[in-house]
Formats: structure tokens, C-alpha cells, sequence
């Protein structure tokens, strides 16, 4: 069978590309052995983000006291099998509605493992597909580092990665993550939540390195206020049968739990197409502008570039392919790409931080407003957090914004149609906002950085 474009990988970068061709009117195929919405829909953003909905319901639920509702604590209990069934039948109506939109749009699945043999020639099984463009969108796998004990670990079943970890029957008691990282601090904030014993153990001297440093030092604040303890500057030595070795401030140290999440970091998935010899880095392969490899009728996107491995930064990426191998003069900017961390409160973030601002000499001014003088936030009972922006002092450009919140990666939205349309922040802080809404602090913060604040 002959394509126009063939598409190796069904994730949220695949499987946008798809659609996005077949609209164009182009003869589309799409290869995938698992099942169609690759990790995000199955094993990442979509059941993470259903379970932390179940824990911050739950949540609520414990605190009902401070909104006047009454409830015996004894009479507020949790099922996590029914959870759990939430969650795949979350997953099962996404995946169900990308059949359809696959099948709609008129794109021809494969559902199979993808050999690449040649830039033309793509093997499913003992099918043989050819395509004048093939678009590359196959993500990534864990990173299963060299620890002794750990390979033992996972096969009696006391180490997990993310996608087992969704699946475990109950809640621990206690639970060691290996990784502060935003996959472990979600999961750590999720277990947390029902009274599991957390600790993140992280091998940098900070977590969330990319996080602006105001931002953190709030988060982790938070983070101990929930009783989950965070060891940086900690090197893994050892999982032995029932806890974790390792090597902190010159000291061989051990903490035991039930069960441990490794969550080190993601890496490339370039085994189906390694016959085409691409140019790679070690973050994955390299692309221009329009998401072209080395080869140019061979396209990469999504992880397998391993410059940022997110969903949405692979589905914008699978339009701008499909949108160049069309003709159009589109290229993909990868400095533009919002970033969240789903937690109790959110953070999200897109540009430069402050720190960053700084190393590069690019002048800069900051402006913060706290959520605590927002009247939709005290209605809520959700004050922790800021908005914090960073601005050219001359131009008003928006540099930045980091936003900790418990809707914090809906109000960035605004900040990132801002930076995309190229306003100032005086455009931003002139809107009017409606009132009350939390949106308010993303004005605010505005109003701070081209003057003064209203309500601070």
C-alpha cells in the first residue's frame, strides 16, 4: 500500500499529524503496536491527571469544615479500585473518540510494530507500506539507570515505573520515589493525598531545576507542609529488598518502604528507524526548524527529539510538519512551549525565569501578585500561590511568567496567547478581566510591572 504520508507512532504527536493531513486531503497511515493515544492518553497526562482529580475531591471532602459543611471524618473514606476504574474509563473514552476522529478523517491504522527499512519503506508484520513522507513520532521510555538490586526489584514487584505504578492495587503506606522530576512530584502529591508516606529522593542538588526559583522555594514549602520529605543532592547506590540505599552529605544511608517509583527521566524510542542512520544527539534526533531530520522527507516529532517531551509541544509539532511537507513556510520554536506541573496548587510556566533573565544579561523587571489578596481565590479557599511575570523594562515584552495556583495552567493560557500574538504587558494588564475570577491576578501582576498594583 502507497501513502502520501505515513505516520510511525499514534501518541498526541502522531496522531494529530494524522488528522491534521487527512484534512489537507492527503492519503494518510498511521502505525501503532499499542493502543492509539501512545503514553499520554494511556499511561501519563489523561489517568494522572483523572486519579489527582479523585485525591483533590477527596481532599475537599476532608476539609469540608472550613465552607461550613460538617462531616464525621470516619464517614469520608476512599475506594481505589473504583478509582482505578475511573480512570481506564476516562481512558477508554479518549481513545474510543481517536478511532473515530482517525476513522472520520479517513486514516488508515496499522495497528502493529513499524520497521523503517528505507526513507520510503515502512514494515508492519508481513506488510510492506510505502510513502513519499514519513513522520517520525515513535516518544519515549523510561530511563532504567545501572543501580544494583534494581533490575531484582521491579521483578518481584517493589519498584515501578509510571505506567505499573497507575495499575497498583491500593495505596501504600509508604512510598519512595527515586526522581524529582514532575512525573515523581505528581505521584507524590497523588499517594500523599490519601495518607501514603512519601519520599522523593533527587540526585540534583534542587528539584525542578527548570521552575522559576520563587516558584520552588513556595512549592516546597507546601511540599513539606503535605509531610513529603524531599532529599536533594542524594545518589541512589542500591534497592535492596525493601528499601533504598543511598549516598547523602558523605553518608551511606537506607529508607525502607512498600513499594518505590522510579522516575529518572525519559529517553528516545529510536529502535524502529535506526536503519536510517539519522543525525541524533543525546537528547534524540536532530530537526530544523520545520521539524525535518538530515533526511528530508523523513520528519521527527514529539519525544523522540528530546527537547521537550510533552504532548502539546508534539501535537503543535505534527501540524508544523504536516503544514511544511504542504508547502507552507512554517517553522516550530521551541522557546514558546508552556510547561505545568499538576499538583495541589499548579504550576505552570512558559518563557524565561528570572534566574535565566539574569544569566543571559537580558534586562528584565518582575512583578508578583499573591493569590491571598484575590477575592475569587478567598471565596474558593485556594490562596497559595502567585502570579509572577517577567518583562522588558523598556519594551514591555513578556520574557516570562510563572504562575504557582491551584488553576494555574488555565491562567497561563492568557500569557501564552499574549507572548504568541506579541503583545506587551500592558496589553495584558489594560484587558478588562471579569470579576471575580482568578484570572484577576494575571492582571494584577500586569498592572505591578508597568506601574502599581490595585489591590496590594
Amino acid at each position: 500500500m502507497t501513502y502520501d504520508i505515513l505516520i510511525l507512532g499514534g501518541g498526541p504527536g502522531g496522531y494529530v499529524a494524522a488528522i491534521k493531513a487527512a484534512q489537507l486531503g492527503y492519503q494518510v497511515g498511521l502505525v501503532e503496536k499499542n493502543a492509539l493515544g501512545g503514553v499520554c492518553l494511556n499511561e501519563g497526562c489523561i489517568p494522572t491527571k483523572t486519579l489527582l482529580k479523585n485525591a483533590k475531591v477527596y481532599r475537599l471532602m476532608k476539609h469540608a469544615s472550613a465552607y461550613g459543611i460538617h462531616i464525621d471524618d470516619s464517614a469520608v473514606t476512599f475506594n481505589w479500585t473504583d478509582m482505578l476504574s475511573r480512570k481506564n474509563k476516562v481512558i477508554k473514552t479518549l481513545t474510543d473518540g481517536v478511532k473515530g476522529l482517525l476513522k472520520k478523517n479517513g486514516v488508515t491504522v496499522h495497528n502493529g510494530y513499524g520497521e523503517v527499512l528505507n526513507p520510503t519503506t515502512v514494515k508492519v508484520g508481513d506488510e510492506t507500506l510505502a510513502t513519499k513522507y514519513l513522520i517520525l513520532a515513535t516518544g519515549a521510555s523510561p530511563v532504567i539507570p545501572n543501580i544494583p538490586g534494581l533490575k531484582e526489584g521491579f521483578e518481584r514487584q517493589f519498584v515501578y515505573t509510571y505506567s505499573s505504578l497507575l495499575n497498583y492495587p491500593n495505596v501504600p503506606a509508604s512510598l519512595t520515589i527515586i526522581g524529582g522530576g514532575v512525573i515523581g512530584l505528581e505521584f507524590a502529591t497523588l499517594f500523599s493525598s490519601f495518607g501514603t508516606k512519601v519520599t522523593v529522593i533527587e540526585r540534583l542538588d534542587q528539584i525542578l531545576s527548570a521552575v522559576d526559583d520563587d516558584v520552588r522555594q513556595a512549592y516546597l514549602r507546601l511540599l513539606k507542609k503535605e509531610k513529603i520529605e524531599v532529599i536533594t543532592g542524594a545518589s541512589v547506590t542500591e534497592i535492596q529488598t525493601d528499601a533504598v540505599v543511598y549516598e547523602h552529605q558523605g553518608s551511606s544511608k537506607s529508607i525502607q518502604s512498600d513499594i518505590v517509583l522510579l522516575s529518572v527521566g525519559m529517553k528516545p524510542n529510536l529502535e524502529a528507524f535506526k536503519a536510517l542512520n539519522l543525525e541524533t544527539t543525546k537528547q534524540g534526533v536532530v530537526v530544523n526548524a520545520h521539524l525535518q531530520t538530515n533526511i528530508p522527507n523523513v520528519y521527527a516529532i514529539g519525544d523522540i527529539t528530546g527537547k521537550m517531551m510533552l504532548a502539546h509541544a508534539a501535537s503543535a509539532e505534527g501540524v508544523t510538519a504536516v503544514e511544511h511537507i504542504s508547502g507552507k513556510d512554517v517553522s516550530f520554536s521551541f522557546d514558546h512551549v508552556p510547561s505545568a506541573i499538576y499538583g495541589f496548587p499548579e504550576i505552570a510556566w512558559i518563557g524565561l525565569t528570572e534566574a535565566a533573565a539574569k544569566a543571559d544579561n537580558i534586562p528584565y523587571k518582575t512583578s508578583k501578585f499573591p493569590l491571598m489578596a484575590n477575592g475569587r481565590s478567598l471565596a474558593e479557599g485556594e490562596t497559595d500561590g502567585f502570579v509572577k511575570v517577567v518583562v522588558h523594562p523598556d519594551t514591555g515584552e513578556i520574557i516570562g511568567a510563572h504562575i504557582l495556583a491551584s488553576n494555574a495552567s488555565d491562567l497561563l493560557a492568557e500569557v501564552v496567547l499574549a507572548i504568541k500574538s506579541e503583545a506587551t504587558i500592558a496589553d495584558v494588564a489594560n484587558a478588562i478581566h471579569l470579576h471575580p475570577t482568578v484570572s484577576e491576578t494575571v492582571m494584577e501582576s500586569a498592572l505591578g510591572a508597568i506601574h502599581k498594583h490595585i489591590h496590594i
